[in-house]
C-alpha cells in the first residue's frame, strides 16, 4: 500500500508542476511578438520615407521636364517669330 501512496504523491506532483505556468517561455513569448511588432513598424516607416522620397525625385523630374518644355516652346516661338517678319 505504501508503494501504490507514493507512486500516486509522484503523479499528483508532476501533474502540478505541469500545470504550473512557465513565465520563462511566457516572456520569451511576449519579447518575440514585441520585437515584431517593432520590425514590422520599422519597416513601415522605411517604407514611407522611400515613397515620399520617391514621389519628391518623380515631381522634380516633372518639374525639370516642364521647364525644359517651356523653353524649347519659347526657342521655337521665337524663331518663328524671326522668320516671319
Amino acid at each position: 500500500m505504501k508503494k501504490v501512496a507514493i507512486v500516486t504523491a509522484a503523479v499528483l506532483a508532476l501533474g502540478l508542476a505541469a500545470c504550473n505556468k512557465n513565465d520563462a517561455a511566457n516572456n520569451t513569448a511576449n519579447d518575440t511578438a514585441v520585437e515584431n511588432t517593432a520590425s514590422t513598424d520599422v519597416n513601415a516607416a522605411t517604407n514611407d520615407s522611400v515613397n515620399a522620397a520617391d514621389a519628391a525625385l518623380n515631381a522634380t523630374d516633372n518639374s525639370v521636364a516642364n521647364a525644359s518644355n517651356a523653353l524649347d516652346s519659347a526657342n521655337a516661338t521665337a524663331a518663328n517669330a524671326t522668320e516671319n517678319k
